[in-house]
């Protein structure tokens, strides 16, 4: 699999209403709606594509990924909405969504992750701190459900695709910025910054 082509699959969005800005990625899948579900709501499976997950996997219960965020699950109709609280850190809890819809043979996955983010942090990253984040772990995802071998995202800089997927990813945040309205000089500072951060130069 090319992983420069899995990040080149996604189409993104990028709205911002004060502090509030939300990341849209959507994407098609090969495998069909119940597997896609059932990858993102198993704690076995989830923990093959993205990292180990603990607690109540159910409506209403908590969730921790395992040296990452964790939160409450808020909504969940299987096999085509699930939303929960993201909350990570010190940062202020913020929400993820996931739709699913059945796309031909395959599947229509959305996610849309709003959070209320500070001014300075916004103007030194964008939109790619989180999106691209989240590029990288759609393309665990996307892996998983072609049976492919999953990256280890901590190390995929360190590989010259990796790096060029990275580098595409943060680009592709920085145009949908740019399309949202975004001054051009600030997108490209901010991909820039985001590069730097998930694809530093090697010492």
């Amino acid at each position: 699999m090319n992983i420069i082509d899995e990040i080149s699959r996604a189409h993104r969005r990028v709205s911002e209403k004060g502090d509030t800005k939300t990341v849209v990625l959507s994407r098609h899948y090969d495998s069909d709606v119940e597997d896609v579900w059932d990858a993102l709501t198993t704690a076995e499976r989830i923990g093959r594509w993205l990292m180990p997950v603990s607690g109540d996997l159910r409506l209403g219960g908590k969730y921790q990924l395992e040296g990452n965020a964790g939160g409450e699950v808020l909504r969940c109709e299987p096999p085509a909405l699930l939303a929960v609280t993201w909350v990570f850190g010190d940062a202020p809890a913020s929400e993820v969504e996931v739709t699913l819809a059945a796309d031909g043979d395959g599947t229509r996955f959305e996610l849309v992750h709003t959070a209320v983010v500070p001014d300075e942090f916004w103007s030194r990253y964008g939109p790619g701190a989180v999106g691209s984040g989240w590029d990288l772990a759609l393309l665990g995802l996307s892996m998983h459900l072609s049976g492919g071998v999953i990256p280890d995202h901590d190390r995929l800089h360190e590989t010259e695709e990796g790096r060029a997927a990275i580098t595409a990813s943060s680009r592709a945040w920085g145009e949908a910025h740019l399309a949202s309205g975004a001054d051009p000089a600030q997108v490209a500072a901010a991909t820039a910054a985001t590069t730097a951060f998930y694809a530093p130069e090697p010492e």
